[in-house]
């Protein structure tokens, strides 16, 4: 995908100054944005818990200069859908070194930004597991107490023990 793209970085929010208006954006094109916008956690046993990631890639291209009278659109966007199954062929089914199981695409969506920026977005979802904070008891620190502990019908103990 070097061959490709121009810019790998962590999605913080590039591509909404395009929203917002902004003339300039502080990506080139074509660029991935990388998000992790949740884990979803449960509790197992022990201090343990299962987390479920979503990982949200979005590949983005400048098509700009595809709209120009001439151009074979029809050969462009078919080369921004393959650039996009390509990246899934090396992201879908990859088990990152933190992860529990495989990298698997979810939900797939693409949606276009002004200035002719398109965008092919993919959500993959793995699992995790991490261990929670050691819980400090809820009961008010008391000095520790002996138990009371009654012997009965010892009568029948023998003598010698």
């Amino acid at each position: 995908m070097g061959d490709i793209l121009s810019l790998i970085d962590e999605d913080y929010g590039q591509l909404d100054a395009l929203l917002n208006g902004e003339d300039q954006y502080p990506v080139t094109f074509p660029c991935v944005l990388i998000s992790m916008p949740e884990i979803q956690w449960k509790d197992l046993k022990f201090r343990v818990q299962h987390g479920e990631i979503s990982l949200t890639v979005r590949l983005a291209f400048d098509c700009y200069d595809d709209t120009h009278y001439g151009s074979t659109q029809e050969d462009h966007a078919a080369g921004r859908m393959a650039t996009a199954e390509r990246l899934n062929g090396y992201l879908n089914g990859i088990r990152f070194e933190e992860c529990a199981t495989i990298m698997l695409r979810r939900v797939s969506r693409n949606f276009s930004l002004p200035g002719g920026i398109k965008v092919y977005e993919t959500e993959y979802t793995s699992t995790i597991y991490g261990t929670t904070a050691e819980q400090e008891p809820c009961v008010p620190n008391r000095p520790p107490q002996k138990p009371k502990i009654k012997i009965a019908g010892v009568s029948n103990l023998p003598a010698d023990g």
